[in-house]
């Protein structure tokens, strides 16, 4: 709505000077009245009265800004349309009208190409599901879908809600969600996320997830919220306001004194302007934002690119951040010699097949498939393990005071599952988080983009974590701590040191991310809670994207400041020789929209790639 407006200032400034044109040039219109020397014809009239209201609106503007605080540089363009009315240049108040909204819409429609990228996502929201009823297809409402029900995703479509996949096998390109160029293969019993586009092969798939609470509808109104908030870096000029307002304000009074004439004071505050410095800002911004957007990161305001450009110090969760939140075998103990660590392995792993406990599986999936056996007369013990027949051996894993109730208490730090057969202990398997790939090199690369202090905030136990923390470069280790007293660590970080950025991926870092200057949610796999607690999302599964983030925050805010002052620079120059005399009103204004073009050009420069310096990448 706020855009549409300021589109009809604009088209009316233009219906005026046409109209005034006619009224001036083709029918001669006479003036209707006048004051002291100054002429009032129809078209003077309408201008100036299209002018005085467009005057008092930017009034009222600026009074409010004032009560919060804020002091801008619109007070400049007030007085350059009062001084146009009063000295009776028509036509120079025209140009600065057709200045003044017409760089508005120049701002909406570079607004509007910067953010591309998000405004794609939400055009391509699945609206329309093939709903299975009694083997006939039905097509319903995504929003009406009910978990159970059974859906057919044919070759092409976008699965329109998460699912599981119940009758065929096809590919899934899932790009647009996580990063991955190759698309994946998916058969019965895989787990299907909204918004991937299918391959060749119909498929039917049993619906998980209502659509309100599916990846693909999450990712969208994260994108919304994004959208929602960018006017709260558009005054981000206002910081050279007074300095800019006093300099014109200098300028345009001298000339007036050493002229004699209120013509030249007009004319220096006609290309004082500050158009060009109002829209520099939000266009460099915003682009930032859309090229966040195409990097798989969603940023839901414009003041975090700031924040994130000069962030010193980085904070991350441990399990499912730095690591993959999936367990891997650490090592295998034996301690009956009739027993090798393969085969330890391959009955502990054969007894746990069936169980859905995360250690179980993590310790299945970690065993080669030819090493596990059918297993018999299977019992569980809640909370305390399994217990089955593995190749005529009677296997039990799980606690030590489960397997082997009398043997003594060892001192094992890690995760770790105990095992005995026949009724005597045969050893323990440890298990440990597995790091991500590329978490080292991301705090590696964080410390050549300027990070001075990168911490791991845990509450995991003190040597779990220093074993992770030392795998993956960071040196400043917080463990055993609770969500309360993660979010005391941050704001325990003195003043020199922020801001303090947070990664996190659960629901117990959502209070962290609120509380840090910048949260960062690894979001890719629906971690709902902390994407809504965070400043921004990382919608892949990629850690290294927060080097990204800073990059591009960083290379966003240097066009930024660039752009502005490129534009007070060029403008104070213009205004200079406006002081002359050499400049009419009318040119000066003609003048600024050149400025203007000049400004939204460079602030669109925010979209091309960050230097390799930016991105924290080894200088070649």
């Amino acid at each position: 709505m706020k855009n549409l407006k300021r589109q009809w200032k604009f088209i009316v400034v233009l219906i005026a000077g046409a109209v005034g044109l006619i009224s001036q040039f083709a029918l001669h219109s006479k003036s209707l009245f006048s004051i002291g020397n100054l002429q009032f014809p129809v078209h003077a009239i309408i201008i100036d009265i299209i002018g005085i209201l467009m005057a008092i609106s930017l009034l009222l503007e600026i009074f409010h800004d004032w009560k919060t605080g804020r002091y801008g540089v619109d007070i400049l363009a007030v007085i350059a349309v009062v001084s146009t009315i009063l000295i009776g240049d028509v036509w120079a108040e025209w140009m600065i009208l057709v200045m003044m909204t017409g760089g508005e819409t120049l701002e909406d429609y570079a607004t509007g190409q910067a953010n591309k990228e998000l405004r794609a996502l939400l055009d391509k929201t699945p609206r329309i599901a093939n709903k299975l009823v009694d083997g006939k297809i039905t097509e319903v409402k995504v929003d009406d879908l009910q978990v159970g029900d059974t859906v057919l995703i044919k070759p092409g479509q976008q699965v329109p809600v998460d699912g599981q996949i119940v009758k065929g096998t096809s590919s899934f390109d899932q790009s647009s969600l996580t990063g991955e160029s190759v698309p994946v293969t998916k058969n019965p019993g895989d787990d299907l996320m909204s918004g991937s586009v299918n391959g060749d092969v119909a498929v039917e798939m049993k619906v998980t997830k209502a659509a309100k609470d599916s990846e693909y509808q999450s990712i969208v109104a994260l994108v919304k919220s994004s959208q929602a908030q960018p006017a709260k870096f558009v005054k981000m000029a206002d910081r050279y306001a007074i300095p800019f307002t006093v300099i014109s304000l200098i300028i345009g009074g001298v000339a007036w004194a050493v002229s004699g004439d209120a013509t030249r004071f007009a004319e220096v505050m006609v290309v004082a302007s500050p158009c060009p410095l109002l829209i520099a800002a939000p266009v460099a911004l915003v682009s930032g934002m859309s090229s966040m957007s195409a990097h798989h990161i969603i940023v839901k305001s414009g003041p975090t690119l700031e924040k994130l450009a000069r962030a010193k110090t980085f904070a991350f969760d441990k399990t499912g951040t730095l690591t993959e939140n999936q367990l891997i075998v650490d090592q295998v103990v034996t301690d009956d010699k009739s027993f090798d660590q393969k085969e330890l392995q391959s009955l502990a792993a054969s007894v746990e097949q069936q169980s859905s406990h995360v250690i179980a599986s993590s310790l299945v999936k970690a065993t080669d498939k030819d090493l596990i056996h059918p297993v018999t007369n299977l019992k569980e013990t809640t909370a305390q393990g399994v217990e089955g027949d593995v190749d005529g051996k009677h296997v039990k894993v799980g606690k030590l005071s489960f397997v082997a109730p009398g043997h003594e208490k060892l001192n094992v730090t890690s995760t770790a599952v105990y095992v005995s057969v026949d009724g005597k202990f045969a050893g323990y398997i440890t298990l440990k988080d597995k790091m991500r790939p590329e978490s080292p090199k991301t705090i590696e690369r964080l410390r050549r983009q300027g990070a001075e202090d990168i911490m791991m905030l845990t509450g995991d136990h003190k040597k779990v974590a220093e074993k992770v923390a030392k795998e993956a470069g960071i040196t400043d280790v917080r463990s055993e701590l609770l969500p309360s007293q993660k979010i005391q660590a941050i704001k325990d970080v003195p003043k020199d040191l922020r801001p303090v950025v947070m990664t996190g991926d659960g629901v117990n870092d959502a209070p962290s991310l609120t509380a840090a200057d910048v949260g960062i949610a690894m979001g890719a796999k629906g971690a709902t809670a902390a994407s809504e607690s965070a400043d921004a999302v990382i919608m892949v599964n990629d850690i290294s994207k927060v080097n990204d983030a800073v990059a591009i925050s960083k290379h966003t805010m240097k066009v930024a400041n660039i752009d502005v002052l490129t534009a007070i620079g060029v403008v104070i120059i213009i205004e200079l020789i406006a002081f002359t005399g050499v400049i009419p009103a009318f040119w000066g204004a003609i003048l600024q929209e050149v400025v203007d073009m000049i400004t939204i050009s460079l602030g669109l420069l925010a979209k091309t790639k960050p230097s390799d310096k930016q991105f924290g990448l080894e200088e070649k």
